[in-house]
């Protein structure tokens, strides 16, 4: 249940990411999080996260539909996305 004292994010995964980790998820973290600590929270699972979202692989990231980077600040409600860097079409 979300409080005060957490923030509540939607996650959504695009391409390749959201074949291995679903479409999105609902992730609770503490006020003051910034997208990179985000990244790091959801890599410590292990797992496909780890696999996915490692600090090594071209990962994007937007935040409520804007390209961000990783010292971004979240907010609650926020739309967080997560997708591969987009290639020649």
């Amino acid at each position: 249940m979300s409080g005060p004292m957490t923030l509540r994010l939607q996650v959504r995964y695009f391409a390749s990411l959201r074949e291995a980790l679903g479409s999105h998820e609902a992730v609770d973290v503490a006020p003051g999080t910034t997208l990179g600590a985000l990244r790091d929270q959801l890599i410590a699972r292990g797992g496909e996260h780890a696999r996915c979202l490692a600090r090594g692989r071209a990962v994007r990231a937007a935040l409520d539909q804007v390209v961000a980077d990783d010292a971004a600040a979240l907010h609650d409600g926020a739309e967080v996305a997560f997708f591969p860097p987009v290639t020649g079409g």
